[in-house]
């Protein structure tokens, strides 16, 4: 199977001063020196504890966080030599499910606004209409009524707004989905909703996830490969299941033990 990303050395470092009064300055080094690739029509979860350089990763990858080394290929295209200008076509590409669904929408804006933004941006030549009966359509997709379009953000529950924003995603047709933390902010009955949402809609799209979260249970069910991240480096990955039932490492261990058990 090929592979629609791939990840070589991948480093993101960042220079900060040591203390407030100080003109030292020390490196942070959030990620540093990660490889892996994701194959097209699959999932790659990555797990680790608060800190690890998870989500740092997947906003390097999307070129929301500057590369301080390392490549990030997009099939046979090298992403981190793009100028932001020549990332735009690749924008539509790939998209980005943030952990706060509140947080990642307009609260002034209606969701059919929201919805609506990208496809503008993306598809220029669809007509006023044309969004519209997109934005009904993903609605639907993702479990919600078309008449809701004209609500706003406070008007949703936290699962729904987190349905918003896979709609808002998947409005520019991309390939490749980033799901940074989806459903750790939902309760855990809402989780499982959304969970199998993301498997449905990336068995009917054909779509590709790196899905990035802490808890080992929902990263199991969603991934194809896992990923283990602690410090910056991945100290362990292969088949998902096969981790989360023989971890090999003692962090690994603790993550799994970390998950609660209803």
């Amino acid at each position: 199977m090929a592979n629609l990303l791939s990840i070589k050395d991948l480093k993101v470092h960042f220079s900060l001063k040591s203390g407030l009064l100080s003109k030292k300055r020390e490196t942070i080094k959030a990620v540093d020196g990660i490889s892996f690739a994701i194959p097209k029509g699959t999932t790659v979860g990555l797990v680790g504890e608060s800190g690890s350089g998870k989500s740092t990763t997947g906003r390097a990858i999307a070129r929301l966080t500057p590369i301080t080394s390392g490549e990030v290929w997009y099939e046979d295209t090298l992403l981190s030599n793009l100028k932001s200008s020549q990332m735009f076509p690749f924008r539509k590409k790939i998209q980005m499910i943030f952990q706060d669904p509140f947080g990642s929408l307009n609260p002034r804006m209606t969701i059919s606004s929201s919805i609506e933004e990208p496809i503008t941006v993306h598809h220029k030549s669809m007509t006023v209409s044309q969004r519209k009966e997109k934005v009904a359509y993903l609605l639907d997709k993702v479990g919600l009524c078309a008449d809701m379009m004209h609500r706003f953000p406070h008007e949703f529950s936290g699962g729904q707004r987190q349905r918003i924003g896979i709609a808002r995603a998947l409005s520019a047709d991309p390939e490749f989905i980033i799901c940074d933390e989806p459903v750790s902010a939902l309760d855990v009955s809402v989780q499982a909703q959304i969970v199998n949402l993301l498997k449905d809609l990336q068995s009917e799209l054909g779509l590709t996830y790196l899905f990035i979260a802490h808890d080992l249970a929902v990263v199991e069910h969603m991934s194809d490969t896992l990923l283990v991240m602690t410090e910056g480096t991945i100290v362990e990955q292969g088949d998902a299941k096969v981790i989360c039932s023989n971890p090999e490492l003692s962090y690994t261990k603790k993550l799994i033990d970390a998950v609660p058990v209803l």
